[in-house]
């Protein structure tokens, strides 16, 4: 990248005798058109020269890519879902972007909370749009996060990959609070067993796969009477021995499924077994 080589803006005395007010912060905002190219970085310094016009040099120089960033999204949304938290917001479509050889634009949804203060991306979308949607499954329940969206621009440069964010949109907040059920368990099957022993029937079905299953609860009853639940504690495993039955009776059985934060599924499809006399 080149050195500042021009001198493109002037402080005026009276905007000079501004930045010595003691009841203002020093702060000067500075504007300056650039031509787009997709190949090339501006560089700005700053040179401070006093009434003589002698001068202790440049400041540090800043290099700015002259590439040209999406606009920001304003009507992002945010949802939570048993999969995650859902982000919502309208954007350019990918024929609408700038075009220019070896230049690709995305979206990036960033993400901060409690944990990391600081915003940090978490999904980058491909421009398709106008209206975007992204899931991020990488939150955590009962966890609060801020979340926004920007604009990335995509760009090689002297070999190296450079990504220029956009203008952020507006943060959106939202708490990941837990209220989704496990999916209700299927497979029921019931088998008595117990010739020349204890009677007993033997429940299974197929196991839940959510990864915050905390285990089943089992149903049983009898002609059009109510179901009473079987088990003290939470069922781990995706199977369970009913003893307590007698002959000449039919039971008639369902599960449940309880993730760690106690939500229920509904109940299972009903399954019956007989225990001969």
């Amino acid at each position: 990248m080149e050195r500042c080589t021009t001198i493109d803006a002037e402080l005026s005395p009276q905007q000079v005798a501004q930045l010595t007010v003691k009841s203002q912060k020093p702060k000067v905002v500075f504007e300056q058109p650039i031509p787009e190219d997709p190949s090339d970085f501006a560089n700005f310094a700053v040179e401070v020269a006093n009434e003589r016009g002698r001068s202790a040099g440049l400041s540090n120089q800043v290099a700015v890519p002259t590439v040209r960033t999406l606009p920001a999204p304003d009507d992002v949304r945010a949802e939570v879902g048993a999969n995650g938290v859902s982000i919502f917001w309208s954007g350019v479509t990918g024929g609408a972007a700038p075009k220019h050889p070896g230049v690709r634009y995305s979206y990036e949804v960033l993400r901060r909370s409690t944990k990391t203060p600081n915003f940090v991306a978490v999904l980058d979308i491909p421009l398709n749009g106008p209206q975007y949607s992204a899931v991020d499954k990488s939150s955590d329940w009962e966890q609060s996060y801020d979340y926004k969206i920007a604009g990335i621009t995509h760009f090689n440069y002297g070999g190296k990959d450079i990504e220029v964010e956009g203008d952020d949109s507006p943060v959106v907040h939202v708490l990941v609070h837990d209220t989704f059920a496990p999916a209700q368990p299927t497979g029921v099957q019931a088998v008595f067993s117990g010739v020349g022993q204890k009677p007993f029937i033997d429940l299974s079905w197929a196991p839940n796969t959510e990864s915050d299953l905390a285990g089943y609860n089992i149903y049983r009853r009898e002609g059009a009477g109510a179901a009473v639940k079987l088990n003290k504690d939470l069922v781990k495993s995706p199977s369970f021995r009913d003893t307590q039955v007698q002959a000449g009776h039919t039971y008639t059985y369902s599960v449940s499924a309880i993730d760690l934060r106690n939500n229920e599924s509904a109940k299972s499809e009903e399954t019956s077994e007989s225990v001969p006399q």
